[in-house]
């Protein structure tokens, strides 16, 4: 139990010490030893006052986090000024800079006042009547939040493993045990992704597995949010590739067969054809074997067409190179015998190249314009005349078009992970204009159920959909921690503990994701809402949060939630993109390997799905139980290392 921090002006006499203390400073550096007190003795007074401001959300807390909410507040009373140079001055004297006080705020400042004031010759008065919360007092209470709300702490490594489930985990139960035995201590189950049917056997392999390895793995559900995605995308409009089929030292086996029929009385080809071309009849008439047919494609690549034998309905032209086109946009065909513009459509039987509605997408170029609809009408890329001229620019439904009236002209857009940037044009109740500012030179694909987000928009969407709310109907019988997505404001964490109530789900853990710029801007309130519930935890949820708030401040972003959380004593979950190559390819960067070591500041850390998740999941328990004997939140520990017995004996 904390006690309260005794006024300055009234502090008693300090007792009598038997240990020995520094002899004050010559008179010189006095003045520099009472401004380092005075500055110090100001941050306390702002404690004293942040305390008072803060009554009321201190009261309510849960008893568990009464201490930490305390020091959440004293640390943010400290980091309300800056203290760099005050830092180097109390290093140069040999003290602590203050640098790592998160989970003991009170208690640094008091032991750092103390020497001083002997320092100077002055009585050390202590500033609380009984000991303050203490370094191993706010380590314990962080380990002990830690363990309500993750699980006991994993053995040979201090940071817990999430595995975010992929769909196949439903129906194949070997990789879920795998995961487990190989270091997964959480199962994260993303609700925005499959249905509860699916949820329920992933949950069901999972029990199994804890059963017949004897492994403890507790189960996070992610609820979907009001995430807004890019809809459906129409099979019309769809970009068409043809190639060549080429042998193992890329010779050319078969050049691609491409189906000449008269667009006025089409006919199906007769054998398998990569893509088919319908073109004005006279034209097609006149057209002789051997005859060169130029276009150019999407790629501004020049191509060629000879044309082939004749048959029944058309003619056959061949290609020795691949190329990409616009089944909405027509093919200007150049030759001997004149010109002519194809509409191309994919021939019914062209196999080789059939385009599956998961692969699907518009692409965008710098400057093209792209409406995103309120309706369900699938998207199409645009549609442009003969001379290339946009006649309809490209749309795309949004799932949750209820953030249309919240949003501005002149307020950024981006996609797909702040792949594609656009600026917001002109809005309406049912359309959203936007120009395309960022791309790569060559395009960018904009596939479906791609993210969106809105970082200059003052979004008011509730945390919790209408879709939430039945998902939570099933989460409260199933999982042991509920993630709440997109979380703004402390009223929307107040909800989430009021459904869960209603439901009798007090007993589930709560994530909040922090993935927006207005909540990590909210983060202390976040924190004293979500601290009204005994078991608590955040994650950072890199993806989003490097898009709302920029690629360039991740960084710092990151690192002041870190430091946030652990003044508050709540466990932290590093997420997004961790050993992302590796899971995916088989084969990690080095990058990641690196940012994979920085997780271990982390209370947990999270891998995404991939085929080759397994193997993640065993390189990142082998990465956290190397860096624990090196590592623990921002304190260094000073091991015995082999480099310097080497060094030592040479």
């Amino acid at each position: 139990m904390m006690h309260p921090i005794r006024s300055l002006d009234s502090a008693r006499p300090a007792r009598r010490r038997r240990a020995a203390v520094p002899r004050p400073v010559p008179g010189n550096h006095v003045k520099l030893l009472r401004d380092a007190i005075g500055e110090l003795e100001a941050v306390c007074r702002d404690a004293a006052r942040l305390e008072r401001r803060f009554a009321r959300e201190l009261a309510e807390v849960h008893p568990t986090f009464r201490d930490s909410a305390r020091n959440l507040v004293h640390y943010l009373a400290l980091r309300d000024r800056d203290v760099r140079i005050l830092q180097e001055r109390l290093t140069g004297l040999g003290l602590s800079s203050l640098g790592r006080t998160e989970s003991h705020v009170m208690a640094a400042l008091d032991a750092v006042l103390c020497v001083l004031r002997k320092l100077a010759g002055e009585p050390a008065t202590p500033m609380a009547e009984q000991p303050l919360l203490t370094f191993a007092g706010g380590s314990a209470l962080l380990a002990e939040h830690t363990e309500a709300v993750l699980g006991k702490r994993p053995r040979e490594r201090g940071a817990h493993i999430m595995v975010t489930m992929p769909g196949e985990a439903a129906r194949d139960y070997d990789l879920v045990r795998r995961a487990l035995v190989n270091g997964m201590d959480l199962m994260r189950v993303n609700c925005a992704h499959d249905d509860q049917d699916a949820w329920s056997r992933m949950v069901v392999n999972l029990r199994r597995a804890t059963r017949t390895t004897r492994c403890a793995c507790r189960v996070l559900m992610d609820l979907g949010g009001p995430k807004l995605r890019t809809g459906a995308i129409d099979a019309v409009g769809q970009i068409v590739r043809w190639k060549p089929r080429r042998g193992d030292h890329g010779e050319m086996v078969e050049a691609a067969r491409i189906w000449l029929t008269p667009v006025e009385a089409p006919h199906a080809p007769a054998t398998p054809a990569d893509a088919r071309l319908d073109v004005p009849a006279k034209w097609l008439r006149r057209l002789r074997e051997g005859d060169q047919l130029r276009l150019t494609d999407l790629r501004g690549r020049a191509r060629t067409l000879v044309v082939a034998e004749a048959a029944a309905g058309g003619r056959f032209a061949t290609a020795e190179k691949s190329a990409w086109l616009y089944e909405a946009r027509p093919v200007r065909l150049r030759g001997a015998r004149g010109e002519a513009d194809g509409k191309l459509l994919r021939a019914v039987d062209a196999v080789p190249y059939m385009i599956a509605p998961d692969r699907r997408f518009i692409l965008l170029h710098r400057g093209d314009r792209l409406v995103l609809t309120a309706d369900a009408t699938p998207g199409r890329s645009a549609e442009t005349d003969a001379d290339g001229r946009v006649v309809r620019p490209a749309h795309i439904p949004c799932t949750l078009p209820e953030a249309f009236p919240d949003v501005r002209p002149r307020e950024r857009i981006l996609f797909d992970d702040g792949k594609i940037e656009g600026i917001v044009e002109a809005t309406t109740a049912k359309e959203l204009r936007v120009r395309i500012l960022a791309a790569p030179s060559d395009g960018v694909k904009l596939h479906p159920d791609k993210g969106i987000n809105l970082p200059d928009t003052r979004l008011r969407l509730p945390a919790l959909t209408e879709r939430d709310l039945h998902d939570l109907d099933f989460v409260v019988h199933h999982a042991d921690l509920v993630g709440l997505s997109f979380v703004r404001t402390p009223d929307d964490v107040e909800e989430l503990r009021r459904q869960l109530e209603l439901r009798d789900g007090e007993h589930l853990g709560i994530v909040l994701k922090i993935e927006t710029a207005a909540a990590f801007d909210q983060l202390p309130r976040l924190l004293l809402a979500a601290m009204r519930s005994p078991r608590v935890a955040v994650m950072i949820a890199r993806g989003d949060l490097a898009v709302e708030c920029g690629f360039e401040r991740l960084a710092e972003v990151q690192e002041e939630l870190l430091w946030f959380c652990e003044a508050a004593h709540v466990p932290v979950i590093w997420a997004t993109q961790v050993l992302e190559n590796l899971a995916k390819t088989g084969v990690p960067s080095r990058a990641e390997i690196t940012d994979a070591a920085m997780g271990e500041r982390a209370e947990c850390v999270m891998l995404n799905k991939g085929p080759h998740i397994v193997e993640a999941v065993r390189v990142l328990q082998g990465i956290l139980q190397r860096m624990e004997a090196h590592q623990r939140k921002k304190s260094a520990r000073l091991r015995r290392l082999r480099l310097s017995s080497i060094a030592a004996s040479a």
